[in-house]
């Protein structure tokens, strides 16, 4: 990007919900930020979303946008089947992307997102935002302080259709992804064996998704995936010699020592009741734009998130026996 010091121009493709409640309400409030244009092949959502977030210009061709301003970065929110040639295009004309997960349908095409990104010295990141959650951020460092992580679990369930727009993804990979992420971020090594059992619980397709991680640093992990449950329950352990921690980000969360239990308000600690602020989104476009300015690469890079949709693979070859 050229205007390192001042403002970060960027151009934003989508204007769908999640672009509406949490990507551009964040970007709206950082003052090094511009939101230049914005593109929609739906002319209603256009129009209403530039009003909205004050957005000068509009188009219905993002390559026209691209082509046209003078941008440093694209927010690319777009379902998981739509992204790659929007990524690449945007890469291939030297801007830097952010886009929302999961990063594509494929580890293939994921890596092949990271290798242009590397060849154009762009930045390229994938918004896990459980990784920003202020509670978790503040939990995964207390317990690493207490002593050295050894056993974590990502736990992730939903009741619904376990096939996403139409069957174009399925919900380990588009949704509980999320859990999958946040189970390797938490445990900080790289995936060294997986163990896994893949069911179908009423279904024509698998829906439930549970394995053991072994990583190089010693640390086991769990992941617990069913989307025929009674209720979305998205829960988060991290265990250490003498503490450990039980988090649901958007409920409540609790460290766990020898001396009692101390409990934890996901509110409180982000300073905010707005589901934006305390569900990480702001601080993922906050480390973005960060990242942007300091040519450092961001903790969900492209190339990181290689490494997740590969684990998501991993675990569909159900090898429990």
């Amino acid at each position: 990007m050229s205007s390192k010091e001042g403002l970060v121009k960027l151009g934003l493709i989508g204007a769908g919900n999640m672009a509406n409640a949490v990507h551009y309400p964040s970007l709206a409030e950082f003052k090094d930020v511009q939101m230049v244009a914005l593109c929609d092949v739906v002319e209603e959502k256009l129009n209403d979303t530039a009003k909205r977030f004050d957005i000068g210009k509009k188009y219905v061709d993002y390559e026209r946008m691209i082509d046209q301003e003078k941008l440093d970065a694209v927010y690319i929110l777009m379902p998981p089947h739509k992204l790659f040639d929007l990524v690449i295009d945007c890469l291939d004309v030297g801007l830097d992307v952010f886009i929302e997960k999961p990063p594509a349908v494929t580890a293939f095409q994921v890596k092949a997102m990271a290798r242009k990104a590397q060849e154009k010295d762009a930045i390229g990141m994938t918004g896990f935002n459980r990784r920003y959650i202020p509670i978790m951020r503040q939990v995964k460092r207390q317990v690493e302080e207490q002593g050295k992580v050894n056993q974590v679990v990502s736990t992730f369930y939903k009741q619904g259709e376990a096939v996403y727009y139409d069957g174009a993804i399925d919900a380990l990979s588009c949704d509980a992804i999320h859990a999958v992420d946040t189970l390797r971020w938490l445990a900080g090594g790289e995936v060294e064996q997986v163990a896994s059992l893949v069911k179908r619980y009423d279904d024509v397709t698998p829906n439930a998704w549970n394995a053991l991680i072994s990583f190089d640093n010693g640390v086991s992990g769990v992941l617990l995936a069913n989307w025929n449950v009674g209720g979305r329950v998205h829960q988060f352990e991290v265990h250490a010699p003498g503490m450990s921690a039980f988090v649901e980000p958007d409920v409540e969360g609790r460290l766990v020592t020898a001396e009692g239990v101390e409990e934890l308000d996901p509110f409180q600690i982000a300073g905010s009741e707005e589901n934006y602020k305390y569900y990480g989104f702001y601080d993922e476009s906050r480390h973005f734009i960060d990242c942007l300015k300091s040519r450092e690469e961001p903790s969900s890079s492209f190339a990181d998130a290689v490494k997740t949709m590969e684990l998501v693979e991993k675990i569909k070859q159900c090898n429990f026996t």
